[in-house]
């Protein structure tokens, strides 16, 4: 599938992979995306990539990618305006790293349980949020489809959009991490469901595992961390870069030969 012509919507757009993704797809081309955050930096970065590329590609939309009321409103602008999204990189997350049951040695021998409020925070960010998106963006071409009389699609009409869901190599299990490995496990659920029901409206969806990258959320986890726990398990001894990830994003969605699940971990191998 060529983007030429397609209208995507990206969120977490202001930094990280979902930054690469949005600078990816005006390198190739694209008509239009949705640029989606919660930091209103994101307007100045859609000015800024706008005036370097010499057109108005990037469209920023500020708000909470959980509300339901946010994400119609979202919806309802993009039809106005292009009538069809075709594509949806849902990129926001977060973490809130902890044990799941925390014994404290000092504390009289007490144990605590991981925070059902944080794990619902989790949830809700990194696992219904994008779903939601993604169904979204489905429900348009479904509906511009219907109004022209050709509901069911057909292999000679090309691809017709596509999804990309980030899960993450946590959704193997990872120490510390009972929220967001669940949400990206569940992600993949979601992917594989998906991709049986949305090409039916040849649409594609598909889910990429990156490893650690190098991003504000990964950053957050302090360069102790990442210098004596995480890159002695990868292979190639760095972070991954969100460009790299931002490219192999692209490469799913133009390549309609490749589909499922793509692991993009730096040879991410995790000690017991």
């Amino acid at each position: 599938m060529q983007l030429y012509g397609k209208v995507a919507v990206i969120t977490g757009a202001a930094s990280g992979i979902g930054r690469a993704t949005c600078i990816a797809m005006m390198d190739l081309g694209i008509e239009a995306i949705a640029a989606v955050d919660r930091s209103s930096q994101i307007i100045e970065q859609c000015n800024t990539l706008n005036h370097e590329v010499g057109r108005s590609v990037l469209v920023p939309y500020v708000g909470d990618v959980t509300s339901d009321e946010f994400r119609r409103s979202v919806f309802a602008d993009l039809r106005h305006r292009f009538g069809v999204v075709h594509i949806c990189v849902p990129a926001a997350g977060i973490t809130r790293d902890r044990l799941a049951v925390k014994h404290h040695k000092d504390n009289g021998g007490g144990v605590d349980i991981y925070p059902r409020s944080d794990f619902e925070d989790v949830m809700q960010i990194n696992l219904i949020a994008p779903i939601y998106w993604a169904l979204e963006t489905i429900a348009t071409v479904a509906e511009d489809r219907t109004r022209r009389g050709m509901p069911k699609w057909e292999p000679s009409e090309g691809t017709q959009g596509g999804v990309v869901f980030i899960g993450s190599v946590s959704s193997m299990g990872n120490k510390g991490q009972i929220s967001y490995a669940t949400a990206k496990a569940g992600l993949a659920g979601a992917q594989a469901t998906l991709a049986k029901e949305a090409i039916f409206y040849g649409i594609r969806c598909n889910i990429i595992h990156p490893g650690y990258t190098d991003t504000p959320m990964v950053r957050a986890l302090g360069e102790d961390l990442i210098r004596q726990v995480i890159l002695p398990q990868t292979q190639l001894r760095r972070l991954l870069r969100p460009e790299e990830v931002a490219d192999a994003i692209c490469f799913l969605l133009r390549n309609s030969a490749v589909s499922g699940s793509l692991w993009v971990d730096a040879g991410w191998h995790p000690a017991a």
